[in-house]
């Protein structure tokens, strides 16, 4: 009696494809979240007591621009959430199986390709990580400004004590996607649509700590469960936890870098500390006498203003009862349960893209 057994794996396009998908559901789960911290990460500090921790500012944006406002940019999100994870999932699994494969034909037949080393890992994420980059950082620049909003010119020399209201959304601008595409255009050129493209370059380390420790993790967790005689699989709690931790540390290794690409993406790289009045308009190029700013000259910036905790805005491990700029805090608290909701999920996006891959196959061997 003969019958097809069933692949037990994807190949790499569908490895994508789930993972794309899961990175979707978690990220539109966790939207509002994601609309504060990047509000949050894009401005300057204020002088004087702000408000302006993640939970107060989604509060403050539905008050002030109602429920619509914490979801903008939610269209251009999940394509760049898509495109991002599509790009980076198929590289990183197409470039990992090829690694494993290659190893495996060096060792004796029927024998199991050891565990691949952290390092191996990092190095495999990496590559992954800027190869999707490189394609998907113009859709992640327009994302970046429509969450954002629009700079509003500051009375005073002085950023005023309500900072997270000078970015605010117009109702009366057209931030549509194409429309934000070509005011990028008007005011940086062509070259606007690759903003941060360094950071992000940089940032590629970030996902390839996250999946790096993640698999290692797993891996360990797996061979003393095997050992101890349990399943061979990863609970949802277990995942949850693993996939937490391994956030948190790429977050807190990465994040001066982060807050640095999300200010050049948005307009708040072009206020200057010492007259943020000198706002350049809008739909007219801002720099024809200067360059500009990147990653470098923003965290310099910072330092001189607020010093080595600048870089992490106010950590709660620094100052644990302060709310203003919690700049960190609202990334972990986003980055982990989106992470751990990807990691949660992901398993099963790939049991219902397996199951879909067979029931194609089925179709059309009828």
């Amino acid at each position: 009696m003969s019958s097809k057994t069933k692949p037990q794996t994807l190949s790499p396009l569908a490895a994508a494809l789930a993972g794309a998908l899961g990175a979707c559901f978690s990220t539109a789960v966790v939207y509002p979240l994601d609309v504060a911290k990047t509000r949050i990460q894009a401005l300057p500090k204020s002088k004087g007591k702000d408000d302006s921790s993640m939970f107060a500012l989604i509060i403050r944006i539905f008050r002030k621009e109602g429920l619509l406002a914490l979801y903008s940019g939610f269209g251009a999100t999940m394509l760049n959430t898509f495109s991002m994870q599509y790009a980076y999932f198929f590289f990183y699994s197409f470039v990992r199986n090829s690694y494993i494969s290659r190893i495996t034909r060096k060792l004796p037949k029927g024998s199991k390709a050891p565990a691949l080393s952290t390092a191996a890992e990092l190095l495999l994420g990496a590559a992954a990580g800027a190869l999707a980059q490189i394609f998907t950082i113009p859709v992640s620049v327009i994302a970046t400004r429509q969450q954002v909003g629009r700079v509003t010119k500051p009375s005073s020399i002085t950023l005023p004590s309500n900072a997270s209201e000078v970015f605010e959304l117009n109702a009366q601008s057209d931030d549509s996607f194409m429309a934000v595409a070509r005011e990028i255009v008007e005011e940086e050129g062509v070259a606007g649509l690759w903003l941060g493209i360094k950071p992000g370059l940089v940032l590629t380390v970030n996902p390839a700590i996250t999946y790096g420790m993640y698999e290692r993790v797993k891996s360990l967790l797996l061979l003393a469960k095997a050992k101890g005689g349990s399943s061979d699989k990863m609970t949802a709690l277990q995942s949850f936890v693993v996939g937490s931790l391994s956030k948190t540390l790429a977050t807190i290794v990465t994040y001066p870098y982060i807050m640095a690409k999300v200010r050049i993406q948005a307009r708040s790289a072009d206020i200057h500390d010492d007259d943020p009045k000198d706002i350049p308009p809008p739909h007219a190029y801002h720099h024809s006498r200067s360059k500009h700013p990147g990653a470098l000259d923003v965290l310099g910036k910072v330092f001189k203003r607020e010093g080595f905790y600048g870089w992490y805005q106010k950590p709660p491990f620094i100052e644990p009862f302060a709310t203003a700029h919690q700049g960190m805090e609202a990334q972990i608290v986003k980055a982990v349960l989106s992470q751990a909701l990807l990691f949660m999920s992901k398993e099963q996006f790939e049991k219902w893209t397996l199951a879909f891959i067979v029931l194609l196959a089925q179709m059309r061997s009828k």
